[in-house]
């Protein structure tokens, strides 16, 4: 099992004082402090105007990773694919890979928040088929060798090729998922797959059941799986006042951040957003005693290898934590980065152990 960090950048906080510009660089510093350690990769999401996270342009963060790096994997977690063209991102990822030197994992989504979509007029009730179109356009305009014509509901053009081309023949995709239509997507198209378990264990009843539904649907398409990967709030606690401060620090990120982002409102939200309505009322219920495996990493490193033991013989390669959630300062993220590393990760094989040798 590899490990990678991941990020959503969120400081939509009350009382917040730092600064959306401040967390960037954290984030970036971070990103970098990862590969130092040994990481298998860095997943930087992508929010825009502030509704939940601030760092806009993953890209952009990883291509100045990229330069300062010789081995981290370069991801989005996830590409809003649904807000961009699909040339555009087709062009802008291949050359990140080129310049990396085959570095890019790609990852694309829809997103959840109608407040990000609404300034590029987008349509957020037909996302589900923007996103199935772009997406299946951005990998074929990475295979194509010459031109390439497309007319389909959403995007048109003519005699296009993208350059430069991509190292990796192909770039590895995945698509991050809290729903059936999305998994399923991923088995149609050959794609790995991104879940976070807690949408995993509401949604299917744990990591496992996704696994399942992934390879089966795989299988009626006659696709060979992808890899399966799972994101992970992550907190060491070594004692009850630790303990008590990673809960209230992950429900403040729940209550402040998601809930305003995710459609909450059965009235409003779009049927194939409607699972997230669940998710809301019961995340808005949360209590610190009912953050348990199916949502965090949260106690000793003894406990973090006992709950990931078990993903990993739920089939999943690759866990990406996620450590700089709720206003958890930056001294603290990297502390319990580098302690993740040197005190969990040798638990498991992988390219970690030889980068520790």
């Amino acid at each position: 099992m590899e490990f990678g960090y991941f990020t959503l950048s969120d400081n939509h906080y009350e009382h917040n004082q730092r600064s959306s510009n401040q967390f960037v660089a954290d984030i970036t510093g971070e990103a970098l402090y990862a590969d130092g350690l040994g990481m298998h990769s860095a997943w930087i999401g992508e929010h825009h105007f502030n509704s939940l996270g601030v760092l806009s342009c993953p890209d952009m963060v990883l291509a100045y990773v990229a330069a300062n790096t010789k081995r981290i994997r370069l991801a989005p977690a996830v590409t809003v694919l649904p807000l961009h063209h699909p040339i555009r991102v087709a062009e802008q990822w291949a050359t990140l890979d080129l310049l990396s030197g085959g570095r890019v994992d790609f990852a694309a989504g829809r997103g959840y928040d109608r407040r990000e979509y609404l300034p590029f007029h987008v349509s957020f009730e037909d996302n589900q088929g923007i996103f199935e179109e772009g997406l299946e356009l951005v990998r074929r305009l990475w295979q194509a060798e010459g031109r390439i014509s497309h007319h389909g509901k959403h995007y048109s053009f003519d005699d296009v090729r993208i350059t430069p081309k991509p190292v990796q023949r192909p770039i590895p995709a995945y698509v991050g998922s809290f729903s059936k239509p999305s998994i399923e997507l991923a088995a149609r198209l050959g794609c790995g797959l991104i879940v976070a378990p807690f949408a995993a264990a509401i949604s299917y009843g744990g990591l496992k059941q996704v696994a399942d539904l992934y390879h089966e649907t795989c299988a009626r398409h006659g696709k060979t799986p992808g890899r399966l990967l799972c994101s992970y709030f992550t907190h060491f606690a070594d004692n009850k006042t630790q303990e008590d401060a990673q809960r209230a620090r992950q429900i403040r990120y729940y209550k402040e951040c998601v809930i305003p982002a995710f459609p909450g409102d059965p009235k409003s939200a779009p049927p194939s957003y409607r699972y997230f309505v669940d998710m809301v009322d019961r995340l808005q219920k949360v209590k610190p005693e009912d953050l348990t495996e199916n949502s965090v990493l949260l106690g000793s490193p003894a406990r973090i290898v006992e709950i990931l033991k078990k993903v990993e013989a739920a089939g999943f390669s690759e866990v990406i934590l996620y450590f700089n959630v709720g206003l958890k300062p930056h001294a603290q993220v990297k502390d319990e980065m580098a302690r993740f590393m040197a005190e969990v990760a040798p638990a498991f094989d992988g390219a970690h152990k030889r980068h520790a040798a």
